[in-house]
């Protein structure tokens, strides 16, 4: 922690000086009162008259040490660290911090590692959203500051080279929009016994999320016909792949062998989300996903879908590692009322 050069400095020689404290103005003629000088101002010239205005003659001012910053110059520097790509920020602090915000719409990615790092390394601070959260454009993803009036250069440069070295702490990836194949799978839908309630639901979240269907087919429970339908759809210009039903373990239940027989890798099957426990991701080698959304997508409004979609549309390749630490959030509440994503459900890591 730095010690304080605190003085008293007459107003007339306070040019350079940093202010400890908020100057007050009472302006019974504008009827204004509030701060006319923030705590951590320097002072210019052309303050003097307005302090002396103001019944100052004296000031307690900062004189700075050598190794010393003043929270400004450190909320800066930080800044300009853990602002990644996708990102950006005003270089004007308020009350010592910097506001660091979406410079497009997309998926927040924050290296949560990182941060704690960051956060560990002095007398500095970076608060931010939860990782893999879906902000607009000018959305504020993270603030970060010194905490004391005064810091040590040291503490900032240790904790803007743990920033830096990640790459930024906080990051925007716009969202592409893919050309969706669905597949859904089940002979009692193929054969028009009931109604397809998958496909009206994946449509609306892939379009909300920018995103469309370039085909939409349904299978009987038959391996064979669910692999050409996937590759039919890739033959349509599909650039994503969704498979829908068939992920249990009943007998009839044969998505998961006809992803295989397409061709695609399975990355992981199963997860340890709920609702969602038997989803399925699975890649082509030309990086093609598909996903397989088990029954329960019909029957509850979020699911393990709506958290891995976005990733995948912001590029990121699903496995079993991510797939396993979803599980730390990857329960539901199943509220009355649902207000997903302002609710914990997937907001672990």
């Amino acid at each position: 922690m730095c010690e304080l050069n605190q003085k008293t400095v007459p107003v007339r020689e306070a040019a350079g000086a940093v202010l400890c404290h908020d100057i007050t103005e009472i302006n019974p003629r504008t009827g204004f009162k509030g701060a006319r000088f923030r705590r951590g101002h320097v002072i210019t010239d052309a303050d003097i008259d307005i302090l002396l205005d103001l019944g100052k003659e004296n000031i307690y001012a900062l004189a700075l040490g050598a190794g010393q910053l003043h929270e400004d110059d450190a909320a800066l520097r930080l800044a300009a660290a853990v602002a990644g790509p996708g990102t950006r920020f005003v270089p004007e602090p308020r009350e010592g911090k910097i506001n660091i915000t979406a410079a497009t719409a997309g998926l927040l990615s924050v290296n949560v590692a990182a941060l704690e790092r960051f956060n560990l390394s002095g007398q500095v601070m970076c608060a931010t959203l939860h990782t893999h959260t879906l902000v607009a454009a000018e959305a504020r993803v993270a603030g970060t500051r010194a905490i004391p009036l005064v810091v040590d250069e040291q503490d900032v440069m240790e904790a803007a080279e743990v920033a830096a070295a990640a790459g930024g702490l906080v990051t925007v990836t716009p969202l592409r929009q893919a050309r969706a194949a669905v597949i859904v799978t089940g002979a009692e839908v193929h054969s028009g016994r009931i109604e397809d309630a998958f496909g009206p639901v994946i449509e609306t979240k892939l379009a909300a999320l920018g995103s469309g269907i370039v085909s939409l087919e349904t299978c009987p429970d038959d391996a064979a016909v669910i692999a050409a339908a996937i590759t039919a759809g890739r033959g349509r210009g599909a650039d994503l792949i969704i498979v829908t039903g068939g992920m249990s373990v009943d007998p009839d239940d044969v998505t998961l062998a006809g992803v295989r027989r397409s061709g695609a890798a399975i990355a992981a099957y199963g997860s340890a989300v709920i609702p969602g426990a038997m989803f399925l991701t699975a890649y082509f080698d030309d990086g093609t996903p598909v996903l397989g959304v088990p029954a329960c997508g019909i029957f509850h409004q979020h699911t393990i879908l709506d958290l891995v979609l976005p990733r995948v549309l912001a590029g990121e390749r699903i496995g079993r590692g991510e797939i396993a630490r979803l599980g730390h959030g990857g329960l539901c509440l199943e509220c009355g009322e649902c207000r997903f994503p302002v609710c914990p459900f997937g907001k672990g890591t």
